[in-house]
């Protein structure tokens, strides 16, 4: 699952073995189908309210006038959003090479129905566009991504450290912003993601978004409870914010698809791993914090910020090991590490709508740490 190398981004991928080609291929087709479907999945809640609306009494439509305008301004701004994911999807075959295993068993494959969290994700992988690539963001970005950002470049300083020799690891990667300010400060970095939904949205970003906000999205359409205005559910954002070809042309920057634990498994390879709300996404971290320190070369550093949602946590038929703070603490001493810095209750939210009536706050955990010279 390996794409063309281009100057900004590459994805790349183990070889697919041959008995695991058909599970590849529809996984790889029930994702490009989520995102077709987005549009006519939100489009039947809209009808949904239509029909409840409807159904009131004529006296309580009156109170309301504006209530089907609002139906059709949310219609509007899915069509909108339907726009983007096509550019986002057009040439996810050529992308990964997938296109010759797409056609294998085309009638079979489109005919795959994409599940509901599927659909659900396409709606969160919007959300992600507000928190990695616009100007509404921003304090996200600060919150999560400066201190990672402010400790790497108080450990490899470019007054005393050759950057483009130091080699950063960003797991979890998401859309790409917390690698791409690694690699435009000059460090060679590379981005890690599992999701095919932040990696194909990820690749539209860095390799098709020529401009800075040429794009618009309505990531709050879905949010149908806790507005505090009807502006505030079809409230508009642009992205990117920031022209993604600036990366210093002696920098390697990329993105690798995979699951971290197999894709990464050559020793003493990283100067420093930048995880950002990621190591709670293992059926068991203490893998991944094995990984982590076995990657790491002698004197590197893993620096990490976040709370410990434990994806897969009462997920059916999931493992899933979870462990408090104080036991991944233990963990991270015990396989070999140095604790350089500890902060808790670092406040921080993820993909937040700063007007909407709900907020969900963590109290995140931010360290750094070294693994012995």
């Amino acid at each position: 699952m390996a794409a063309p190398m281009v100057k900004q981004e590459i994805i790349e991928g183990e070889v697919i073995e041959s008995h695991e080609e058909e599970k590849e291929r529809e996984h790889f087709a029930r994702i490009i189908n989520a995102f077709k479907c987005y549009k006519p999945f939100s489009l039947r809640r809209v009808d949904d309210a239509v029909k409840h609306f409807n159904a009131l009494p004529q006296r309580h439509k009156d109170l309301v006038p504006n209530f089907l305008d609002h139906l059709t301004t949310i219609r509007e701004c899915i069509e909108q959003n339907d726009s983007i994911i096509r550019l986002i999807i057009q040439d996810a075959e050529h992308i990964f090479e997938n296109k010759q295993n797409m056609a294998k068993n085309g009638g079979d494959i489109k005919a795959l129905v994409p599940l509901v969290s599927d659909l659900d994700k396409v709606k969160t992988t919007l959300k992600q566009f507000v928190r990695d690539w616009s100007e509404a963001g921003e304090h996200e970005r600060k919150a999560c991504y400066e201190p990672v950002i402010h400790e790497i470049e108080a450990r490899f300083p470019k007054e005393f450290v050759d950057t483009s020799g130091v080699h950063i690891l960003v797991p979890g990667a998401g859309l790409g912003r917390l690698a791409f300010e690694l690699a435009r400060r000059g460090y060679n970095c590379q981005g890690n993601e599992w999701s095919l939904f932040m990696l194909f949205s990820s690749n539209f970003v860095l390799n098709k978004c020529k401009s800075m906000d040429t794009h618009t999205l309505h990531p709050w359409v879905h949010q149908w409870t806790n507005n505090m205005t009807n502006e505030d559910q079809t409230e508009a954002i642009t992205f990117p914010d920031i022209d993604t070809s600036t990366i210093p042309e002696n920098v390697q920057f990329s993105m690798a698809a995979g699951d971290f634990l197999e894709v990464y498994q050559d020793p003493e390879t990283w100067d420093c791993l930048a995880t950002v709300f990621f190591i709670d996404t293992a059926h068991n971290i203490i893998a991944y914090i094995e990984t982590i320190y076995k990657i790491l070369k002698p004197g590197g550093y893993w620096v990490n910020l976040g709370p410990l949602l434990y994806h897969y946590s009462d997920m059916p038929n999931e493992m899933s090991i979870e462990l408090s703070y104080d036991e991944v603490k233990r963990v991270i001493e015990q396989i070999g590490f140095v604790f350089e810095k500890e902060e808790k209750n670092v406040k921080s939210t993820y993909t937040q709508s700063l007007n909407s009536m709900l907020h969900y706050t963590y109290d995140s955990v931010f360290f750094v740490v070294k693994k012995p010279s």
